[in-house]
Parts: C-alpha cells; structure tokens; sequence
C-alpha cells in the first residue's frame, strides 16, 4: 500500500465526519429548513466539487468573452484569500489583498464588466443588481457548494486527469461535498482535457461519471498564449527550446501547466507553493535565489495570471533584483464539437428564462 493510500485510510474517520456535516446541511436545504434564494434574472453558477485546479475561473472568462458582446453581464465571487470583508466592487486598481486574485485577474481583462466579491451570494447580487442597473445575468464564481442561492444554470468543472469520481471527502481528498453532489448541476464540463481526445476517451469518461439523462457533458482544455512581462503587459516572451524557465505558482495543480512548459522550453525548474498562498519576504529570496543559481544564460521567471495578482505586491523587490517575471497567459478552448453545443445550451437557458 503506497504512503498516499495510508495517509487517506488515516484520515478517513474525519472525512467521514466532514461528510456527515456537509450531508445534514444539504438536507437542510433540500427539506426547507434552510432557504435557497432564486432571482428575477439568469444566474450561471460555475464550480466544482473538489478543493481549486479544475479552471473556474479561464471558464468564467470564457463565458464573459462571449456573452459580453451580447447582453449586460456581471460577475460575483467570494473573493478567496482577500483581505477586507462583506460586499466590494472590484477595480482595476485595487490588489489582491483587497479583492482576491481571482476577481481581480477577471475585472482587469474585462476592465467594462462589473465584478464584485461578497462572502455572501444571497445578499451578493441584489447588491451588485442595484448598483449596476444595465445587468442581465450574473456569473457566480465558485458557487457550486453554496446552496443559499439556487442558479438557474449549475454548470460543475471536473478535471480529465482527476475526476469527481475517483476523489476522496476533505480531509482524506480534495471533495467538498459528497460525489453525488453531481447530480445538481446541469452541465458538466470535463476540463483540461489532452490535445488529442479520441471518441474511446470521451466514451470512457462519460461511463465513469454516469451523468443523468437531463445533464449535458462537454470537454474542454487549454489554450495558452505568448508570456507577457509582469509589469509591461505589452512586452511579450515566446518560449522556445534555448529558454530555460523557473515556474513560480501557487495553484492546486500544475501537472497540466508542466507538460505544457516542458514542450515549450528547455527545461523547466518548479518553485511551488500552496493554492492562493500569499508570498512573503523570505519567498521573494527564495525565488531569487532559486533563479540566481540555475546556471543559463537565456532564462526567466514564469508564472500565472492567478500568481502575477499576489506577486505584483512585490513589485519593489522584483524591479530592484531586475528579475524577468513573465505572465503565462491561457484561455478555454472546447474539444471538437462541442463549442457550438455549449453555446447552444446556454442561449437556450437565456432565451427561455421566466422570472
């Protein structure tokens, strides 16, 4: 038995614990004693059932790419690691210590999209209703657990590689919740799937995840773009196979962002830090000193558009060391098909939505 496995059989009577609170406050909700909240207008919940590393917010953008052009859209998010409290607009000259680095990364690539934090979504979108009048739908970002709101479109992320189905309850795995949890969304997207995913593969992962007949499953994975300069958006750096590269992160999970990088360049150092880790002073030496020792000449610091939000708080430090922090770029690219399906189904929700 591998050290994972007993780690998790050890922590099993917790996650048993954990999912036996989870499990009595959804029946709460589900018999009426605690109340979920429908709005007069589209609400579009994307989330996921485990712990960060599915993509919810390239999908979010994705979204907001789109209907952007269409109809007046805004979006709420808790605001994960900020750290002010209660209802907030975000701007695009706040930081992440004030919004969360997710919010902050949305409204800065959508600078005419109203993006707003709240721990609260009950009381998030009337707020963010009543202050920005023009708004026809609302994107909750990572909403999928918090059953005080009722969307009209549940749409739930599962990652190819590390799927709902074979994940364990915190603190054992990454579950938030019960994998049946599932069964409330009413799209499933199966996210940062390989480049090339055969009809076998699709087959395979929709017999594991078993969806009920009303849920429609899509696939989608990365699409990355050229890294731009930290600081100087405008200044970009095409990797090729002379650039050796020290990847910066603190996200769930690079294993997907690694095989990219390790297509793109000569090699790839890996300096990782935990999901929405807020670097200090000792992690800026740590980095540079990192750097300082790889012994090329042609290199650079890259890192994510979720770690430039929090790293940028070290602008000082990063401008007088001079080191080349490069912003890896991605945005959602459906596999095959099933863009235009996707779409499909979501105008189709706009179009029928009654109040």
């Amino acid at each position: 038995m591998s050290e994972d496995i007993v780690i998790r059989v050890l922590l099993l009577p917790l996650a048993l614990l954990y999912g036996i609170g989870i499990g009595i406050r959804n029946l709460f909700y589900r018999a009426g004693v605690l109340r979920s909240v429908r709005f007069d207008l589209p609400v579009i919940s994307v989330g996921n059932l485990s712990v960060g590393g599915a993509g919810k917010s390239p999908h979010i953008e994705y979204l907001l790419r789109w209907l952007d052009r269409y109809i007046g859209i805004a979006v709420l998010s808790r605001g994960y690691g900020r750290k002010t409290y209660g209802y907030r607009p975000v701007t695009v000259i706040d930081n992440s210590e004030q919004v969360g680095d997710e919010p902050l990364q949305i409204k800065r690539k959508f600078p005419g999209v109203p993006v707003s934090v709240s721990e609260s979504r009950a009381l998030g979108v009337p707020e963010l209703v009543k202050r920005n009048p023009e708004t026809q739908c609302v994107l909750l970002d990572d909403a999928f657990q918090h059953l005080s709101v009722t969307p009209g479109l549940n749409i739930l992320l599962t990652e190819y590689s590390r799927p709902f189905t074979r994940d364990w309850l915190l603190p054992a795995g990454r579950l938030r919740e019960w994998r049946h949890g599932y069964r409330r969304a009413d799209v499933i997207i199966v996210t940062k799937c390989p480049p090339v995913l055969t009809a076998r593969d699709r087959y395979q992962m929709l017999m594991e995840i078993d969806p009920y007949p009303r849920q429609r499953v899509y696939f989608s994975r990365y699409r990355y773009g050229a890294p731009y300069d930290l600081f100087y958006p405008g200044v970009q750096r095409a990797l090729d196979l002379e650039t050796h590269v020290l990847l910066v992160s603190a996200i769930a999970n690079t294993d997907y962002l690694l095989h990219y990088l390790g297509g793109e360049a000569a090699s790839v150092q890996t300096l990782e830090f935990e999901d929405h880790h807020y670097f200090d002073e000792p992690d800026m030496y740590d980095i540079l000193k990192r750097f300082d020792a790889m012994p090329h000449r042609n290199k650079i610091i890259v890192t994510t558009e979720k770690d430039a939000a929090r790293l940028e708080l070290h602008e000082a430090f990063l401008r007088e060391k001079a080191m080349p922090v490069f912003v890896l770029p991605v945005e959602v690219a459906f596999c095959d098909n099933d863009e235009a399906d996707f779409q499909a189904d979501v105008k189709q929700f706009l179009l029928d939505f009654k109040v």
